[in-house]
Protein backbone atom coordinates (compact mmCIF):
# COMPACT_ATOMS: atom_id res chain seq x y z
CA UNK A 1 0.00 0.00 0.00
CA UNK A 2 2.79 2.45 0.84
CA UNK A 3 4.33 2.09 -2.63
CA UNK A 4 1.03 3.02 -4.23
CA UNK A 5 0.39 6.04 -1.99
CA UNK A 6 2.32 8.66 -3.96
CA UNK A 7 0.97 7.61 -7.39
CA UNK A 8 -2.54 7.52 -5.90
CA UNK A 9 -2.12 11.02 -4.46
CA UNK A 10 -0.81 12.33 -7.79
CA UNK A 11 -3.71 10.73 -9.65
CA UNK A 12 -6.21 12.13 -7.15
CA UNK A 13 -4.74 15.63 -7.53
CA UNK A 14 -4.87 15.36 -11.34
CA UNK A 15 -8.46 14.12 -11.29
CA UNK A 16 -9.48 16.89 -8.90
CA UNK A 17 -7.84 19.47 -11.16
CA UNK A 18 -9.61 18.09 -14.21
CA UNK A 19 -12.93 18.13 -12.35
CA UNK A 20 -12.35 21.80 -11.47
CA UNK A 21 -11.64 22.62 -15.13
CA UNK A 22 -7.93 23.24 -14.63
CA UNK A 23 -5.31 22.51 -17.28
CA UNK A 24 -3.40 20.07 -15.08
CA UNK A 25 -0.44 19.69 -17.43
CA UNK A 26 0.06 23.47 -17.76
CA UNK A 27 -0.18 23.87 -13.98
CA UNK A 28 2.37 21.09 -13.55
CA UNK A 29 4.79 22.76 -15.98
CA UNK A 30 4.34 26.11 -14.23
CA UNK A 31 5.22 24.44 -10.92
CA UNK A 32 8.29 22.84 -12.46
CA UNK A 33 9.42 26.24 -13.81
CA UNK A 34 9.06 27.82 -10.37
CA UNK A 35 10.90 24.91 -8.79
CA UNK A 36 13.76 25.23 -11.25
CA UNK A 37 14.04 28.97 -10.54
CA UNK A 38 14.17 28.26 -6.82
CA UNK A 39 16.80 25.57 -7.35
CA UNK A 40 18.96 27.91 -9.42
CA UNK A 41 18.68 30.66 -6.80
CA UNK A 42 19.65 28.46 -3.84
CA UNK A 43 22.34 26.37 -5.51
CA UNK A 44 25.29 28.85 -5.23
CA UNK A 45 24.90 29.52 -1.47
CA UNK A 46 24.32 25.84 -0.82
CA UNK A 47 27.43 24.86 -2.80
CA UNK A 48 29.52 27.51 -1.00
CA UNK A 49 28.37 26.34 2.42
CA UNK A 50 28.93 22.65 1.68
CA UNK A 51 32.39 23.39 0.27
CA UNK A 52 33.34 25.42 3.34
CA UNK A 53 32.03 22.67 5.61
CA UNK A 54 34.05 20.02 3.79
CA UNK A 55 37.17 22.18 4.09
CA UNK A 56 36.63 22.70 7.84
CA UNK A 57 36.08 18.98 8.42
CA UNK A 58 39.11 18.00 6.32
CA UNK A 59 41.34 20.49 8.15
CA UNK A 60 40.65 18.84 11.50
CA UNK A 61 39.32 22.07 13.02
CA UNK A 62 36.17 20.30 14.26
CA UNK A 63 38.26 17.77 16.19
CA UNK A 64 40.51 20.46 17.67
CA UNK A 65 37.53 22.58 18.73
CA UNK A 66 35.72 19.53 20.13
CA UNK A 67 38.80 18.53 22.12
CA UNK A 68 39.02 22.03 23.59
CA UNK A 69 35.31 22.23 24.44
CA UNK A 70 34.96 18.73 25.90
CA UNK A 71 36.16 19.67 29.42
CA UNK A 72 33.79 22.66 29.47
CA UNK A 73 30.80 20.57 28.39
CA UNK A 74 31.52 17.57 30.62
CA UNK A 75 29.85 19.17 33.71
CA UNK A 76 26.66 19.48 31.64
CA UNK A 77 26.74 15.72 31.08
CA UNK A 78 27.70 15.83 27.41
CA UNK A 79 30.18 13.01 26.72
CA UNK A 80 33.37 13.98 24.92
CA UNK A 81 32.45 11.62 22.06
CA UNK A 82 29.30 13.66 21.37
CA UNK A 83 30.94 17.11 21.24
CA UNK A 84 31.96 16.84 17.55
CA UNK A 85 28.41 15.75 16.76
CA UNK A 86 27.00 18.81 18.55
CA UNK A 87 29.37 21.08 16.61
CA UNK A 88 28.62 19.56 13.20
CA UNK A 89 24.88 18.90 13.44
CA UNK A 90 23.74 22.50 12.78
CA UNK A 91 25.72 22.51 9.54
CA UNK A 92 25.43 19.06 8.01
CA UNK A 93 22.89 16.31 8.45
CA UNK A 94 24.86 13.65 6.60
CA UNK A 95 28.12 14.59 8.35
CA UNK A 96 26.38 14.47 11.72
CA UNK A 97 24.80 11.13 10.86
CA UNK A 98 28.25 9.72 10.04
CA UNK A 99 29.65 11.06 13.32
CA UNK A 100 26.68 9.69 15.23
CA UNK A 101 27.18 6.28 13.64
CA UNK A 102 30.85 6.39 14.67
CA UNK A 103 29.93 7.27 18.26
CA UNK A 104 27.40 4.43 18.40
CA UNK A 105 29.84 1.98 16.81
CA UNK A 106 32.74 2.90 19.13
CA UNK A 107 30.91 3.49 22.41
CA UNK A 108 28.12 0.98 21.85
CA UNK A 109 24.43 1.50 21.17
CA UNK A 110 23.42 1.12 24.82
CA UNK A 111 26.19 3.31 26.24
CA UNK A 112 25.38 6.80 27.52
CA UNK A 113 27.32 8.35 24.62
CA UNK A 114 25.55 6.15 22.04
CA UNK A 115 22.12 6.92 23.46
CA UNK A 116 22.82 10.65 23.71
CA UNK A 117 24.15 10.71 20.13
CA UNK A 118 21.01 8.98 18.86
CA UNK A 119 18.69 11.36 20.71
CA UNK A 120 20.75 14.37 19.58
CA UNK A 121 20.40 13.32 15.96
CA UNK A 122 16.66 12.89 16.31
CA UNK A 123 15.94 16.05 18.27
CA UNK A 124 18.01 18.65 16.44
CA UNK A 125 18.08 20.17 12.99
CA UNK A 126 20.65 21.31 10.47
CA UNK A 127 19.72 24.85 11.42
CA UNK A 128 22.55 26.79 9.76
CA UNK A 129 21.95 24.88 6.55
CA UNK A 130 18.18 25.57 6.70
CA UNK A 131 18.60 29.27 7.48
CA UNK A 132 21.05 29.64 4.59
CA UNK A 133 18.87 27.67 2.19
CA UNK A 134 15.58 29.38 3.00
CA UNK A 135 17.15 32.84 3.16
CA UNK A 136 18.69 32.34 -0.26
CA UNK A 137 15.40 31.12 -1.71
CA UNK A 138 13.54 34.28 -0.66
CA UNK A 139 16.46 36.66 -1.13
CA UNK A 140 16.82 37.61 2.54
CA UNK A 141 20.13 39.29 3.29
CA UNK A 142 20.00 39.79 7.07
CA UNK A 143 19.58 36.46 8.85
CA UNK A 144 21.34 37.41 12.07
CA UNK A 145 18.43 36.90 14.48
CA UNK A 146 17.08 33.83 12.73
CA UNK A 147 20.48 32.19 12.91
CA UNK A 148 20.91 32.93 16.63
CA UNK A 149 17.41 31.65 17.37
CA UNK A 150 18.09 28.45 15.42
CA UNK A 151 21.40 27.89 17.20
CA UNK A 152 19.72 28.47 20.57
CA UNK A 153 17.18 25.82 19.58
CA UNK A 154 19.98 23.42 18.73
CA UNK A 155 21.69 24.07 22.06
CA UNK A 156 18.40 23.42 23.86
CA UNK A 157 17.97 20.19 21.89
CA UNK A 158 21.48 19.01 22.77
CA UNK A 159 21.05 19.74 26.47
CA UNK A 160 17.57 18.20 26.49
CA UNK A 161 19.03 15.10 24.83
CA UNK A 162 21.50 14.68 27.67
CA UNK A 163 18.79 15.26 30.26
CA UNK A 164 16.31 12.90 28.61
CA UNK A 165 18.82 10.08 28.33
CA UNK A 166 20.00 10.54 31.90
CA UNK A 167 16.45 10.70 33.30
CA UNK A 168 14.66 8.10 31.21
CA UNK A 169 17.16 5.67 29.76
CA UNK A 170 19.96 5.27 32.29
Amino acid sequence: MSRALIPLLAAAAALYGLKQGCDVYAAFLQGVRKGMKTMVSIFPPMLAMLTALAMVRASGAVDVLAHGLAPLLAPLGLPAECVPLALLRPFSGSGALALGADVIRQAGPDSPAGLIAAVMLGSSETSVYCVALYSASVGAKNTRWALWAALAGDLAAFLASVLAVRLFLL
